[in-house]
């Protein structure tokens, strides 16, 4: 027994791998687009070409990138895994241009809801943006619509 106990603390500790700026990204404009549970091709193709500025991917880059993105969403139990990476890689600048993406996808369909304005600003909380910056953005996206 005291054997079982000692090799617990012996073996590695599994951590969830660390994701890519990229997956992250994604990850966090997906729980955008699933806010209101209901996605719909507008919002998709908002989601893909967000990614496509952003990154420089192709069309089938981003897809595949929302795909992996939509598995790992489905797996997370909370933002914080996504954001980590995202506050150690990114910029203010770069937080700035995700957070205009963010807007961008929750605009694409049937205007904005509630859901997605509110996982909006939990992921802007997590992400240290200032609210000026989270309100510029959101105007911005507004106005490119």
């Amino acid at each position: 027994m005291i054997e079982r106990l000692l090799s617990l603390f012996r073996d590695e500790t599994k951590r969830p791998e660390p994701h890519h700026i990229n997956l992250a990204c994604a990850a966090l404009l997906a729980e955008v687009m699933r806010a209101d549970h209901e996605v719909d091709a507008q919002e998709e193709q908002a989601l893909a070409q967000v990614l496509q500025n952003l990154f420089g991917l192709s069309v089938a880059e981003s897809a595949d990138l929302l795909r992996d993105a939509l598995q790992r969403v489905e797996k997370a139990s909370d933002l914080f895994q996504f954001t980590a990476v995202i506050n150690q890689q990114l910029d203010a600048a770069g937080k700035f241009r995700l957070m205009r993406g963010l807007w961008q996808v929750a605009y694409s369909s049937n205007g904005l809801d509630k859901y997605e304005e509110h996982i909006i600003r939990r992921i802007a909380e997590l992400l240290y943006i200032p609210h000026s910056e989270f309100i510029r953005a959101k105007l911005e996206a507004r106005n490119a619509q």
